[in-house]
């Protein structure tokens, strides 16, 4: 029998209970959002469950939602099952001043080098990974740049030549 988004939902609720996931569907793509404290265990059984079989981590990243307070940093990983050709997105939130998130590089090995660079550009703290620290800015720096603290550019800045930029 094919893996359908329907099916997923199904064993995810069967295993986790009714109202632990928030489900969307996006595109044929099953979307689906749980609490943080529980992504490893969430992926752990992902992975597991000879049904589910989400052995593929295609991508890890973190997206920064600065208005929703509480829920600033989402952390989304992309699993697919290779046998069945079936993609989900799994997302988990956190709030900006405690972005503490349990590493998956135990169960997968694609997970180590992409928890460091949401790390580096996010501020993600992945609890329990073996060698968090920046990968691709400067030690040095006492910020995450892709995070929506500030402006693009100063507007009041008089030393630019906006037809220099194409505006």
């Amino acid at each position: 029998m094919a893996l359908t988004n329907e099916k997923i939902q199904q064993r995810l609720t069967e295993k986790f209970g009714e109202g632990f996931f928030t489900f969307e569907e996006s595109y044929g793509m099953l979307d689906m959002e749980a609490p943080k404290e529980h992504n490893l265990k969430v992926l752990q059984f992902l992975f597991d469950d000879a049904e589910l079989n989400f052995k593929f981590l295609t991508d890890l990243c973190a997206v920064n939602y600065p208005d929703l307070p509480g829920r600033e940093l989402a952390v989304v990983y992309h699993l697919h099952n290779l046998q069945d050709n079936v993609r989900i997105r799994f997302k988990v939130f956190t709030d900006i001043t405690a972005p503490d998130i349990y590493t998956a590089s135990k169960l997968f090995s694609a997970a180590n080098w992409m928890e460091r660079e949401t790390y580096d550009f996010y501020g993600v703290n992945f609890v329990g990974h073996p060698n968090l620290k920046r990968v691709l800015n400067v030690d040095e720096m006492d910020y995450f740049p892709m995070r929506k603290e500030y402006p693009l550019e100063d507007q009041t800045r008089v030393d630019k030549d906006d037809d220099m930029f194409g505006r």
